[in-house]
């Protein structure tokens, strides 16, 4: 994902709660699976992403471009985590969001770089999507830079009911 400018700059910022995930509004079961089980369920870079906490290059993701109304869901369970009406384009390459669906999602710090970030994954099965920036636009001003292989879009069509 795209870097801050610096630490301590504009576009970095603390989790809420020193880090400690906001607790979920949803009462779906966790999933809660083996190593052996992941590699089963994922192919082997969605499992690289999901799972050990890597990042997709920019602009390889056909997300990037999708612009259908819809719901972007963790690949990894399928808990809904975007709406397409929160869906911008950021200019980084990566799907990026202004506001995720609440309690879908949680937060923690990642030390991974030099630079502390906040990284963010799926309440239900804790596979990794990205990283949470405080560069987006109105009404949040958050930019949630989400790695599209940790997605899978469900057209709105497809996922209304009838």
């Amino acid at each position: 994902m795209s870097e801050p400018p610096s630490g301590s700059g504009p576009h970095a910022f603390e989790p809420e709660n020193d880090a400690t995930p906001a607790p979920s509004k949803r009462n779906a079961p966790k999933l809660d699976l083996s190593r052996p089980q992941w590699r089963q369920r994922l192919d082997e870079e969605q499992f690289r992403v999901l799972r050990l906490q890597g990042t997709e290059r920019a602009f390889t993701s056909p997300l990037y471009l999708e612009q259908r109304p819809g719901t972007y869901a963790c690949v990894g369970c399928g808990e809904e985590l975007f709406s397409s009406e929160a869906k911008y384009e950021s200019g980084t390459g990566w799907p990026s969001f202004f506001q995720a669906i609440e309690g879908r999602v949680e937060t923690q710090q990642d030390y991974h770089m030099a630079v502390p970030r906040v990284e963010y994954h799926c309440v239900r099965c804790g596979g990794h999507h990205g990283h949470l920036f405080k560069d987006g636009p109105e009404p949040t001003g958050l930019r949630y830079c989400n790695n599209g292989t940790s997605l899978k879009f469900i057209p709105r069509d497809a996922s209304s009911p009838g």
